[in-house]
């Protein structure tokens, strides 16, 4: 994705939306590799032309998986080994990860990690799971002579705050809402415009950078609750979406077009006198302004002459 200059594309699986034919045109380019290499033989040119950045680097940088309160220590989880890597040679490791990534015991790492497993990857345990709890001591071998650790807020606080909404914070980045959500898998990753991107990710966005900007996040979503129904953690995904929803709605952030318009449809709809004021052609005409509001693919429906109710009481 770097060579790419593109950002991530699935939070657990970054460039799953490029086919190994991809890669090799891009590695063709980039490196000059024979053309429609096989993916062992540039498994092979990455770990060689990598290991060499790992061995010279000063400083590595990783993320935390969890953070054990009661051993003072962090939790990598991985498949490949790079940032076991990134510990183990560089002098200086530095740890940023997110407040809510804290968990009270080891003991409960025998339940956390072979859920992020599970509902990640699809596997029992992940092939790399390592716990670091400080730089090498005096007389080893491995690792930095200096660890540090950035833990980060940014508006954290004030998600873990909001009583309809904190529960957001128990996400342990496992993506199987993504994989689950039918809006991701047909719009995918880049459309949502944010680090976080799926179900989790139009929840906990708008709450780190703005309701205003971001809450149109809230209203990509058709409140199917399968994303609810394989949350690991039983984050109530779809109903915080709601909640969201509601939130922009209360402050404002719908713009003038939409909140006009929600106000004289809720207008409309409080009395049957006022639905039943027009009838179905001139519905038909307003209706015909919005033409593409149910998108490219699907036409508004035609509205009877009549509606229901006046047809039921000229037939009674």
């Amino acid at each position: 994705m770097q060579l790419a200059g593109e950002k991530p594309y699935h939070i657990v699986t970054p460039c799953m939306h490029k086919s190994r034919q991809d890669i090799a045109e891009l590695f063709t380019e980039k490196f000059n590799t024979p053309e429609g290499s096989a993916p062992e033989y540039l498994t092979a040119y990455v770990r060689q032309k990598l290991r060499e950045k790992f061995t010279t680097a000063d400083v590595g940088i990783t993320g935390a998986n969890f953070l054990v309160a009661d051993v003072g220590g962090i939790c990598l989880t991985e498949n490949e080994g790079n940032a076991l890597m990134s510990v183990s040679f560089p002098k200086i490791h530095i740890v940023i990860a997110g407040i809510e990534k804290v968990v009270p015991r080891m003991q409960d790492l025998g339940l956390m990690w072979p859920i992020l497993a599970a509902h990640g990857t699809g596997q029992q345990i992940s092939v790399y799971n390592s716990l670091v709890t400080g730089p090498k001591k005096s007389g080893e071998l491995d690792g930095p002579e200096k660890m540090i650790v950035i833990l980060l807020d940014n508006k954290r606080s004030d998600l873990y705050s909001n009583d309809d909404q904190y529960e957001a914070l128990k996400c342990i980045r496992c993506g199987a809402c993504l994989n689950a959500c039918p809006i991701y898998k047909n719009i995918g990753g880049y459309t949502y415009d944010a680090t976080y991107s799926g179900p989790i990710g139009s929840v906990i966005t708008p709450f780190f950078k703005g309701l205003k900007e971001y809450n149109h996040l809230s209203s990509a979503c058709s409140v199917c609750g399968k994303c609810t129904e394989v949350c690991p953690v039983k984050i109530p995904l779809h109903h915080m979406l709601l909640i969201n929803r509601r939130d922009a709605v209360r402050a404002g952030a719908g713009g003038f077009i939409w909140n006009s318009g929600i106000k004289a449809f809720e207008f409309a709809l409080s009395k049957r006198k006022r639905l039943d004021m027009f009838g179905g052609k001139t519905k038909n005409t307003f209706a015909l302004l919005g033409a593409n509001a149910l998108g490219e693919k699907k036409q508004v429906p035609r509205l009877a002459d009549q509606s229901f109710s006046k047809q039921w009481t000229s037939k009674k």
